[in-house]
């Protein structure tokens, strides 16, 4: 769900990018803007990124995001009609975003590229996301700039201009961390009380993009998409967060829904709790240590089974992409730590080549520490898989354990996550 230019300017609700609503701005003439720019002809795909795109991209990235949109002709900055973009496929698409990486320093991610195709006139639709990585800059042979959107204008920075947006890309930078820690901290608060080592995970997005408040039917849609997403990532090993809450009836949080836990007496081995937040952030609290392993037999409090640390981070992630596909954000910073109360070393098992758990290969841990990472949900599904196998390989690595054994190898085995180790 998405909420640009072309719905501002035409009335319209949050939605989809649609033929219809690029039909209603062209016939209301609306005029370009500061996020919105028509272009009658895609850059040619040879050497894209000597063309004008990259700058048009950093600009609109340098101006709170908006949209480009291609196969619309103007007159005075004013849409006048729709215009035929000929030739335009997957590899066309991949030459766009490869030129917003490699062609802008520091890269945009995660475009969207959306492709219209109305009664004989195809639209490209290129929505670039705002940005906390400002200034973005185009080089060109020794030289450099940054270019900005005045109105319906790209201009150049000047250099006190330049400067000021460092200081605000720090500041961001500063308050996206102290978000994610004072979430993680909310999630966490009070729950490792007992023996038992729980799992902390959290997501906060780094630019939030939402337009509307999230009601009890949203929450539970969330969860149960997020459910079943995160089911066809995994093998059905070990236990999951979301299969442990009460996801299909949520309660209210602060400023959250929550899925509260659901297992009683004995079963609160596997206690888990879920949130998602009115921000587009989300959490998950969850038990890993002591699970039972057999009918009357359990594993010490402080035995961590590498498959419940894979399923916690899939549900996880599961809830951010579902989140991103709703408009909440597009690159989320994701944290994950496990806490225990015992003074045992924490132990992270895996599983032998007849499927037995296996503590040879586990490194004793005195303290997890936190892993933290930056997603980038705009991607496409085999990616995104991708980033999911790097973050839970990244946690279970720290315990000596090497190979995932729930988390499915996905199609590209691309990891697309970019890692901040912890200090």
């Amino acid at each position: 769900m998405s909420f640009t230019a072309l719905h501002r300017t035409t009335g319209a609700a949050p939605g989809p990018i649609t033929d219809e609503l690029l039909n209603a701005a062209v016939a209301a003439g609306v005029r370009e803007a500061r996020d919105l720019d028509w272009k009658s002809e895609l850059p040619p795909r040879k050497n894209i990124a000597q063309t004008d795109f990259p700058k048009d991209v950093a600009a609109m990235a340098n101006s709170g995001g908006g949209v480009i949109v291609y196969g619309v002709r103007e007159m005075q900055k004013a849409a006048t009609e729709r215009a035929h973009i000929v030739e335009f496929d997957e590899g066309y698409e991949r030459a766009l975003r490869s030129a917003a990486v490699t062609a802008i320093s520091p890269p945009v991610f995660a475009l969207s590229v959306h492709v219209l195709d109305g009664d004989g006139a195809r639209a490209v639709v290129v929505e670039v996301p705002a940005s906390v990585d400002g200034p973005h800059l185009i080089y060109r042979n020794d030289y450099f700039g940054a270019p900005v959107r005045n109105d319906a204008d790209t201009v150049w920075m000047k250099e006190r201009e330049v400067a000021n947006a460092y200081r605000a890309r720090f500041d961001e930078q500063r308050h996206a961390r102290e978000a994610l820690t004072n979430l993680y901290a909310q999630v966490s608060a009070g729950r490792a009380t007992v023996p038992h080592a729980w799992l902390y995970a959290v997501a906060s997005p780094r630019v939030p993009n939402v337009t509307s408040g999230m009601d009890r039917t949203d929450a539970r849609e969330i969860f149960e998409s997020a459910f079943s997403l995160a089911k066809g990532w995994t093998n059905g090993i070990g236990v999951r967060p979301l299969a442990a809450v009460e996801w299909y009836n949520p309660r209210p949080g602060l400023r959250s829904w929550v899925a509260p836990n659901r297992t009683q007496g004995a079963q609160l081995w596997n206690e888990a709790w879920a949130s998602v937040y009115r921000s587009g952030a989300t959490g998950l609290a969850c038990t890993v240590g002591g699970h039972r392993k057999s009918v009357d037999g359990y594993f010490k409090p402080t035995q961590v089974e590498s498959t419940a640390v894979e399923n916690a981070v899939a549900d996880l992630l599961a809830l951010v992409r579902v989140l991103a596909q709703r408009g909440c954000g597009v690159e989320y910073d994701v944290m994950v730590g496990i806490e225990w109360a015992d003074t045992e070393p924490l132990e992270i098992l895996t599983r032998d080549g007849l499927g037995q758990t296996y503590a040879g290969v586990s490194t004793p841990l005195h303290r997890f520490l936190p892993v933290e990472v930056t997603v980038d949900a705009g991607v496409d599904e085999d990616a995104f898989q991708g980033q999911v196998r790097e973050l839970a390989q990244d946690c279970i690595n720290q315990g000596g354990v090497s190979y995932l054994q729930a988390i499915l190898e996905g199609r590209d085995g691309v990891p697309q996550v970019r890692s901040r180790r912890p200090q």
